[in-house]
């Protein structure tokens, strides 16, 4: 069993590699993307559960990008298509065990979270679709695990609404994930600075769901301080289905992770000192107090036979007031040091 990592407390992202439908209803396609999340070192690999009968009604159109990138005639036909059996989630879960990554899905449905719930999954991603659907939002919140919250569509008060909904039943494990419901999102659309209005206003974990084309968003997500990101990707941008052409390919991700884990690395302690890497080059950059001319023993020291030159393992020139009006006691030649030892 994989145990979920602490969301709230962890210092790194957690980074969601979102399978999504991307499987085409094929679970040797769906196993193939859980070995491109484990090469790329995500976090966890999501799905989405479904009965296309309870999720949709039989002439429920399909969303303008739905309609760009499949050929069914409406929504039930096309999400029919993309079901998993419960015999298929039982084999996912089992080969992401063995892969040691994390198996999460997003349900749908009531029939779907207690699907989710035989599977002993550890925490709970809701779509942007069900942050109004209260009646979801507190059946999975009394199984009192972590849930992801994504808030496309939504404004403030919907997702205090939200908040308040799954609160009101005792459950206080809730991140954000900030979010544009668009396939793909166009950069002007991102508006990442509300995943800070989230984080300000509900005082709750924030990430990012991101839907833009390439890996520069979640990124910049990342280095704004996001605890969470979600990235749909596929084995094939070409594949019929919803969502494979605002997915990234296998090297994408891997990039997109690598990225991501080096910005965590740069983010450091804060607190402003000289680093031991800096040492050397400290030494070599900054300036020492040298004379500009040859200085007779007697001389008194003056900015006019001074000067500042590297290296700085001299007197700093930020002490050449306390070094002006001094008197040599030897011989000082031109660019060597002043130093307490030839002045006094």
């Amino acid at each position: 069993m994989i145990k979920a990592k602490t969301l709230v407390d962890e210092s790194s992202c957690f980074v969601i590699a979102e399978a999504g439908v991307n499987h085409n209803g094929d679970i040797n396609i769906a196993k193939k993307l859980v070995d491109a999340a484990c090469e790329a070192r995500v976090d966890a690999i999501k799905f989405q559960t479904f009965k296309a009968k309870s999720l949709v009604t039989k002439n429920a159109p399909k969303a303008e990008y739905q309609k760009k990138t499949t050929e069914s005639v409406n929504q039930y036909e096309m999400l029919k298509k993309l079901e998993l059996s419960y015999e298929e989630h039982v084999i996912l879960k089992k080969y992401c065990n063995e892969k040691h990554i994390m198996f999460i899905s997003t349900p749908f449905d009531f029939e779907s979270v207690d699907l989710l719930e035989k599977l002993n999954i550890p925490l709970y991603k809701i779509s942007s679709g069900d942050l109004t659907n209260i009646p979801l939002l507190k059946y999975i919140a009394k199984l009192n695990k972590h849930m992801i919250i994504s808030t496309g569509m939504a404004n403030l008060g919907e997702v205090e609404d939200a908040i308040k909904a799954i609160k009101e039943v005792g459950n206080n494990k809730i991140s954000l994930l900030h979010c544009t419901s668009n396939y793909p999102t166009n950069y002007e659309d991102v508006n990442l600075n509300a995943m800070i209005t989230l984080e300000n206003a509900f005082k709750l974990p924030v990430g990012y769901s991101d839907h833009t084309v390439g890996i520069e968003v979640p990124i910049a997500a990342a280095a704004l301080g996001a605890k969470i990101i979600e990235k749909h990707f596929t084995l094939d941008k070409t594949m019929e289905g919803p969502d494979h052409t605002a997915s990234l390919n296998p090297e994408e991700l891997k990039q997109m992770v690598t990225s991501i884990r080096n910005i965590e690395s740069a983010f450091g302690d804060g607190i402003k000192i000289c680093n031991v890497s800096e040492q050397n080059t400290r030494e070599i950059a900054r300036k020492s107090i040298v004379a500009s001319v040859n200085i007779k023993k007697g001389e008194t020291i003056s900015f006019s036979n001074i000067t500042f030159k590297r290296p700085g393992n001299g007197i700093s020139p930020q002490f050449a007031d306390d070094i002006v009006g001094k008197i040599a006691i030897e011989d000082i030649n031109v660019d060597d040091f002043i130093n307490f030892s030839n002045i006094k």
